[in-house]
């Protein structure tokens, strides 16, 4: 089987809407996929929908923005938590609401020097997104002033950028606690991306550990080979979950669904440990397993 636990549609930062990332995975010859849009569940019905007509599992999750302490940017992976989790709304809620004020302000800084908008990012924004710097990167695209979102993020829209401003997230040890408050399944996501920027020390693995974290995104795309294996000895020593994802956004990064994947016997231990919601298996057989395709 082929499953692949990362990827996002225009409810956060993604190209194409929930039921299309779903037909795209089926296209794909994925027999499970995860929606995991960034801090937002509203693509999980219309995705479920999908699933159900195309016949290819969904598991519902979502990606939660954290900062550390060194305002290093973190990501966490929900799998099969409570979506309605008063405690984990309230705090995505927050931090939403940061992102689009943080949103806002740099569309400003950019506009005093390139010919862009709030309306050109909005243009660019599904209705209920989770606004954030990919809708920036796409209205620059439209305009002119960049080819690509790969080509914004590494010069315009870089941490380091005049552009850039940081906002409020939760730090990754809270974010694990309220997701496993919430019954879901937590991983760190691409964990060691250091082509992305600074990347946390093993004193932050440590405290998530200590919350509750169940796993580590090993194999993608953004992880270095050496990062990789740091990341399999952690696993290993700390009894955590190994998974594969190809954190798929459709047109808006050359990530390809299907491209790195996760075993079954992790899938099933995913699916032992998420109590707050439900995944679609069709592949199901009766004894609980699954069946090969």
């Amino acid at each position: 089987m082929r499953i692949d636990l990362h990827a996002h549609s225009t409810v956060s930062d993604g190209t194409q809407p929930p039921a299309d990332v779903v037909r795209s995975a089926a296209a794909a010859g994925l027999d499970v996929v995860a929606l995991t849009d960034h801090d937002s569940t509203a693509g999980w019905q219309p995705a479920f929908a999908a699933a159900r007509e195309c016949g290819v599992g969904l598991v519902p999750g979502m990606e939660v923005t954290c900062h550390s302490v060194q305002g290093i940017s973190v990501h966490v992976l929900a799998y099969l938590h409570d979506p309605d989790h008063p405690g984990l709304l309230a705090e995505i809620g927050k931090a939403r609401d940061a992102r689009l004020t943080r949103a806002e302000r740099m569309v400003e800084l950019l506009a005093e020097d390139y010919p862009i908008t709030w309306a050109d990012v909005n243009a660019h924004t599904a209705h209920g997104a989770t606004v954030g710097r990919p809708h920036i990167a796409d209205a620059l695209v439209a305009a002119g002033i960049v080819s690509d979102r790969s080509e914004a993020f590494a010069h315009i829209l870089t941490a380091r950028s005049r552009y850039y401003i940081t906002h409020y997230a939760p730090e990754p040890a809270r974010a694990v606690e309220l997701i496993k408050q919430a019954g879901g399944v937590a991983v760190f996501a691409h964990p060691v991306a250091s082509s992305r920027g600074r990347v946390v020390g093993e004193e932050v693995f440590r405290e998530m550990i200590d919350a509750g974290l169940d796993g580590v995104e090993v194999d993608h795309r953004d992880n270095p080979e050496e990062g990789k294996a740091w990341l399999r000895r952690l696993a290993a020593e700390n009894g955590l979950l190994v998974t594969g994802s190809s954190d798929y956004h459709g047109a808006g990064k050359p990530n390809r669904l299907g491209e790195n994947t996760t075993s079954v016997k992790v899938l099933e231990r995913i699916l032992e440990l998420g109590t707050g919601s439900a995944a679609y298996l069709p592949q199901r057989d009766t004894k609980g397993g699954y069946q090969a395709q």
